[in-house]
């Protein structure tokens, strides 16, 4: 998977069969945070999610940025691996929505 970091976007983004996935974080308080996580339907159920959410996070950890999340997905991503030593966002909702 050809995953590029769009750090002007603040975006890893991926394309596979003609579409278009991508984690969108913003980097605040020491941490990169990933704000969204889309994957088309039409590609879901590869691994694209995760492997985009681990990129950012690896990408994190290089730049001594904390793991942040307010994306359902991420928190979700953030639970099954510890190892990351991440947080979950305030603007988290508890419910797959954000508290903005």
């Amino acid at each position: 998977m050809d995953i590029q970091h769009d750090e002007a976007k603040k975006k890893f983004r991926v394309e596979v069969d003609g579409y278009t996935a991508y984690v969108a974080y913003d980097i605040h308080d020491g941490g990169l945070d990933i704000r969204h996580t889309i994957v088309p339907e039409e590609i879901g159920g590869r691994g694209i999610a995760s492997a985009l959410v681990k990129t950012a996070y690896d990408y994190a950890a290089c730049h001594g940025l904390k793991p942040i999340a307010t994306c359902s997905y991420a928190v979700t991503w953030l639970k099954r691996h510890p190892e990351y030593e991440g947080d979950i966002s305030s603007d988290y909702g508890g419910d797959g929505t954000c508290a903005l």
